[in-house]
């Protein structure tokens, strides 16, 4: 028996993602990744006696944003706390968070489990507060170097309840969440930048154990695949222990992606004392019921609903459809060339073939992608009613149409690629193919008969792929079959 499959995993994740916000959370600081060191800086972010910080207006409609597209429920009064903590690269000595009073509470992140089947994980909060600085320690080999441009950053902290049951869902989880972000447009989502960050609690506990194990927190994860490689190390390490007949500690862990491990950081025999109180220079912001619908009614279309849409009304496979909405523009825009073709299934791959691999080869973003939804809606009619073959609708007519702005029907006639599909014609192409194998053909007589795609190649090479390949498949059968 599989030591594992006596015991179950819980995970909880705390999700942080930086806002795209034009300025910090509580100055007129620029928010801006990638600046030269301690340039983005005031004496406001830095904590300077007499200074006063005034909230962003901004970090709270993406809070509502998030609160609203995930279902929770938005606190009216909301107010501000200091977090007080000692660390280098945290200028003011304290952070302004959120504590009793978080934004948002409740609400869920629908994810798929290891099964394939949806799995709804809940939401404790959501609450608004301040990045520190940075602290770089690959730069110089005996100092560490401290960068606050990040310091007052506006981020907001995503706290699950601890309902992932394993690696893999963690994974899902981590990627909803950044798919959900970006669509609402308030993160980027760039792990590698830091932009959105994760840190896991982890614990196992024998199946059908009620109480919770002892609980290990990871953090220094910048990836979703480091995320799912940091919680199946540690699941194994804690299993181990426990069979080993040890205790595990309550403390925090960093992964180590170079051998994908984790690594004890520090010990958490108590809970640490963070002497919240509540911020006395920032007022509390009400949040009225009008401006929540205000929110709501801007909210763009979102995953979960994209998803249903592509497959109850366009009938897409669930493959095609995550596929699609896997990023914002890629589904706006096949949702828009759907309001020009009802041919979804034609629609679907040519946004997933040639729309996508253009996009991917030249770097290309989707904004910025030269055939319009109307345009290509063009060309898949042509292919629809027979006149162009979708192997050259796929290739060089659509190649031709990144180049010209002229319609898909006035390129195809125009290279004289419209197919032919006059029956007299056919037949003479037909009859040159049979011509040039006579042995092919008393072998396909014989029961070969997936030799008809030898005689089709045949009759495309003779037409110059013009042929319609299913009334050539059609008569090409006919007079094999005689």
């Amino acid at each position: 028996m599989n030591v594992s499959n006596k015991y179950e995993v819980v995970i909880g994740l705390e999700v942080h993602a930086q806002l795209l916000t034009k300025t910090k959370a509580y100055s007129s600081d620029e928010n801006i990744y990638g600046a030269t060191p301690n340039t983005k800086t005031s004496v406001i972010t830095l904590g300077h006696p007499g200074t006063l910080p005034k909230a962003n207006k901004k970090v709270i409609e993406y809070a509502v944003k998030l609160g609203v597209a995930v279902g929770a429920k938005i606190r009216e009064r909301n107010e501000y706390a200091r977090k007080n903590y000692f660390y280098a690269d945290l200028p003011k000595g304290y952070q302004i968070t959120q504590d009793k009073t978080p934004i948002c509470s409740g609400g869920t992140i629908e994810i798929k489990d290891d099964n394939g089947k949806m799995k709804e994980i809940k939401l404790t909060r959501i609450h608004m507060e301040e990045d520190a600085g940075k602290s770089i320690h690959d730069l110089d080999p005996f100092n560490t170097l401290i960068d606050l441009n990040r310091a007052g950053v506006p981020l907001v902290e995503v706290v699950s309840e601890p309902d992932i049951r394993s690696a893999n869902q963690a994974y899902n989880y981590i990627n909803e969440v950044r798919k959900l972000v970006r669509y609402l447009e308030i993160c980027d989502g760039n792990m590698e930048e830091g932009s959105l960050r994760c840190d896991a609690n982890i614990s196992v506990r024998l199946k059908g154990a009620k109480e919770f194990g002892t609980k290990v927190e990871v953090k220094n994860m910048n990836s979703t695949r480091n995320v799912k490689k940091a919680i199946e190390f540690e699941v194994k390490r804690q299993i181990a222990l426990l069979e080993n007949g040890e205790k595990i500690k309550h403390e925090t862990r960093s992964f180590n992606a170079a051998n994908n491990s984790t690594i004890s950081m520090r010990h958490k025999e108590e809970a640490n004392d963070y002497r919240y109180f509540p911020e006395p220079d920032l007022q509390p912001v009400i949040i009225t019921q009008n401006y929540i619908e205000k929110v709501k009614k801007a909210l763009p279309p979102l995953p979960k609903e994209l998803f249903q849409k592509f497959t109850k009304e366009f009938d897409l496979s669930d493959y095609d459809a995550n596929i699609l909405v896997d990023e914002k523009g890629i589904a706006l825009y096949f949702n828009s060339l759907c309001n020009c073709t009802k041919n979804y299934k034609m629609a679907a791959n040519f946004v997933m073939g040639s729309v996508k691999s253009y996009l991917n080869e030249t770097a290309t973003d989707i904004a910025d992608f030269t055939i319009l939804p109307e345009r290509l809606a063009q060309l898949i009619t042509l292919v629809d009613s027979g006149k162009v073959s979708n192997t050259l609708a796929t290739s060089k007519v659509f190649a031709a149409m990144l180049k010209s702005n002229d319609s898909a029907d006035k390129i195809a006639t125009k290279n004289n690629w419209i197919q032919e599909s006059d029956s007299s014609a056919l037949s003479e192409f037909i009859r040159q193919a049979i011509v040039k194998y006579p042995e092919k053909v008393e072998e396909y007589k014989n029961g070969k008969k997936g030799l008809i795609g030898l005689f089709m190649g045949e009759v495309m090479k003779l037409s110059k792929g013009k042929a319609d390949p299913k009334l050539c498949n059609q008569m090409l059968r006919e007079i094999l079959d005689k």
